[in-house]
């Protein structure tokens, strides 16, 4: 079969790394809970997250804390906790992912769904990090100046608002103010991704990650850009490190499964395609056609027909259809499957 289409990076994103994000955190994550009262509020056509940071003892810390969220990866908004609070107005209804950093403690994320327009309550708590090594966080991680932090926050939206030309300008001015800062760099990323300047995504992708090289949604997005890239080969370890660092990830565990597959390592490609699959409930029904490329690789043919077929019963009207009637086409030319 031939090569399948190449998909949004990110679908922007998330992971972004959906994507794939704007956080940039260790993977390994501190204990997370929902509030044992969490309750709902009607909001009218809004739609609330509302975060409490806690320690272990239940209490809310009193350090700053960082609070950002995401949706499918891509990074929507952020604020500064005030006495460990923070409250989300959300553009859209959906699932979101909540992350917290904050000095001293260990990074945390809790996955929320918002179906409808009500508030969330959700509690974050946040382990210590240790004081005789073992330290998984981000120690010393550098503040983003005033200016620097407005203009980011300006492109985060604009990203969040579907305007990647709009937020290429923030970024930028963001960029000249902090050009080191991992934060920065990440969202560089992420915008590339979205414009698909994929070698430009790259480039500070593998900035972000030497600074911070156990950041998982920055893992996540560098193996993205490189798979866009067609370098299947540098793509698959950060791909890989940053599945064993966090769970679910349809993107990424799409592009780890096309890597696989123009790796020649087939049967890897089918389980990680049909788990990409699996985890995007729909939202990219167009990973079909890696199922059935991979199944075909690992001469299931049958199955791979079927596989076609019901894409092209389901999703006909979709670009893609044509390469899935060209493969259904193929199989039965070359004998592997009756026409019926």
């Amino acid at each position: 079969m031939g090569r399948a289409e190449q998909c949004p990076p990110l679908r922007v994103m998330y992971f972004l790394f959906p994507v794939l994000s704007y956080v940039l955190f260790s993977p390994h994550l501190a204990l997370c809970q929902d509030s044992g009262s969490e309750g709902t509020l009607l909001r009218g056509d809004k739609a609330e997250i509302s975060v409490t940071v806690r320690d272990s003892s239940g209490e809310a810390i009193s350090v700053p804390a960082t609070v950002k969220i995401f949706k499918e990866g891509m990074p929507t908004d952020q604020k500064e906790a005030s006495h460990g609070r923070a409250f989300f107005i959300l553009r859209s209804l959906g699932d979101y992912t909540v992350a917290v950093n904050a000095t001293g403690y260990k990074p945390a994320q809790k996955e929320v769904s918002v179906p409808v327009a009500v508030k969330a309550e959700v509690d974050v708590y946040l382990q210590k990090e240790s004081a005789f090594g073992g330290n998984t966080g981000i120690p010393g991680r550098p503040l983003l100046a005033p200016k620097a932090k407005e203009a980011l926050d300006k492109g985060l939206q604009a990203l969040g608002d579907n305007k990647p030309k709009e937020a290429e300008k923030f970024v930028e001015e963001a960029a000249k103010l902090a050009p080191g800062h991992p934060d920065v760099l990440y969202v560089q990323g992420v915008l590339y991704l979205s414009l698909h300047n994929w070698a430009q995504a790259q480039g500070v992708l593998e900035k972000a990650s030497q600074l911070e090289p156990n950041n998982a949604r920055v893992l996540a997005a560098l193996g993205m850009a490189l798979t866009d890239q067609g370098k299947y080969d540098e793509a698959i370890p950060p791909l890989e490190k940053s599945l064993q660092m966090q769970t679910g990830g349809w993107e990424t565990h799409w592009a780890l499964g096309k890597s696989y597959y123009y790796r020649q390592q087939y049967d890897q490609a089918l389980k990680t395609s049909q788990q990409a699959l699996a985890e995007s409930n729909g939202k990219a029904p167009q990973i079909d056609l890696l199922v059935a490329q991979s199944l075909t690789a690992v001469g299931r043919y049958d199955d791979a027909a079927q596989t076609l077929r019901e894409f092209l019963k389901s999703h006909g009207d979709r670009p893609e259809a044509a390469t899935a009637r060209r493969w259904l086409d193929g199989l039965v030319k070359n004998g592997k499957i009756r026409r019926e």
